[in-house]
């Protein structure tokens, strides 16, 4: 698998949680994953229920198999520090300049720099290797933002052009597009089987491919088990509601007669989900890219959760 596995989807289709969870797939068997942050909300750190993180690497979660799961969260301002020590050797005139403004004012009048920066602190990591030679991590995982503005978040090589084109930063850009753009990176868009979600994972996969960066898969989450069809339905609010009064009886519940029509009434709304989900299945298998499935987690998303994805992924191949 790339190395490199960015995770973007629309608000509320749980794009952080289905992040955390491919981390911990990927630190299985004894593997080292970093899952990063971008977007400074401190989601990671509230899944697996530990303090704000720091702009330092820390563990977080042990993964089955003795792997490790790391998690950072990027601060631009910190990582545009780190760069200026890096190609500058400023260190302290660096911070004097961030006690002056200049940080900040680079971070935020100019957001093609802050999407270098943080999307290059990511590509660091990737790259960082141990004394040894060995990579610090197998994998990295980012939590990117979501899907309108993914594209434009990876493609920072458009970004800065206008503002840079020659010099270090330039330099910098057309580096982390070259490993963006390469097989060593994988963009997967997470989903629900709903219609505003499906449509803007294919708008957003389309966007992708048009700024030829390489598209993962799209990762259907939230999705819930099916109880009953279409025709179980029909068949049961036919000339069936005695018999089902009859059955409800015949286990104990008294008054079934009066819970036959709001049984079938959930049976229907069911039935009517079902369709819809079959319809965005089609719509999905229409975008051309494979599809992981997560279930719809009834207790919420936990660490107990956050395994029983991981668990699913691994099923579904990831890290294999």
């Amino acid at each position: 698998m790339s190395r490199l596995q960015v995770v973007s989807g629309k608000g509320g289709t749980g794009k952080t949680t289905v992040a955390a969870a491919l981390a911990l797939a990927l630190a299985t068997e004894g593997k080292r994953t970093l899952l990063v942050e971008v977007e400074g909300r401190q989601g990671i750190a509230q899944l697996f229920e530990t303090e704000a993180l720091p702009y330092e690497e820390r563990k977080i979660a042990v993964a089955p198999g003795g792997g490790e799961v790391f998690a950072l969260a990027i601060d631009a301002e910190r990582a545009l520090l780190d760069y200026l020590q890096m190609f500058y050797k400023l260190g302290s005139a660096g911070r004097a300049l961030k006690k002056l403004g200049a940080i900040d004012f680079a971070t935020t009048i100019a957001p093609g720099v802050r999407d270098v920066l943080l999307t290059g602190k990511a590509c660091e990591a990737v790259r960082r290797r141990e004394k040894h030679g060995g990579f610090t991590y197998d994998y990295v995982v980012m939590d990117a933002p979501p899907t309108g503005r993914i594209t434009r978040f990876l493609n920072v090589n458009d970004e800065v052009a206008g503002l840079a084109r020659i010099g270090p930063i330039h330099n910098q850009a057309q580096a982390i597009m070259r490993f963006l753009k390469s097989p060593d990176t994988a963009v997967h868009l997470v989903t629900l089987l709903e219609e505003m979600p499906v449509q803007e994972t294919a708008d957003g996969i389309a966007e992708l491919r048009d700024a030829e960066l390489p598209v993962g898969r799209a990762i259907v989450n939230m999705v819930r088990p099916h109880v009953l069809d279409e025709a179980a339905v029909r068949a049961a609010s036919g000339d069936h509601r005695e018999a089902i009064a009859g059955t409800l009886a015949s286990v104990g519940i008294k008054g079934g007669t009066k819970l036959v029509e709001p049984l079938l009434e959930q049976a229907a709304e069911h039935a009517q989900r079902v369709e819809l989900e079959r319809a965005q299945r089609e719509a999905l298998n229409g975008i051309g890219v494979p599809t992981f499935e997560l279930p719809f987690l009834g207790d919420g998303a936990d660490i107990a959760g956050l395994y029983r994805l991981a668990k699913e992924l691994r099923r579904q191949g990831v890290g294999a």
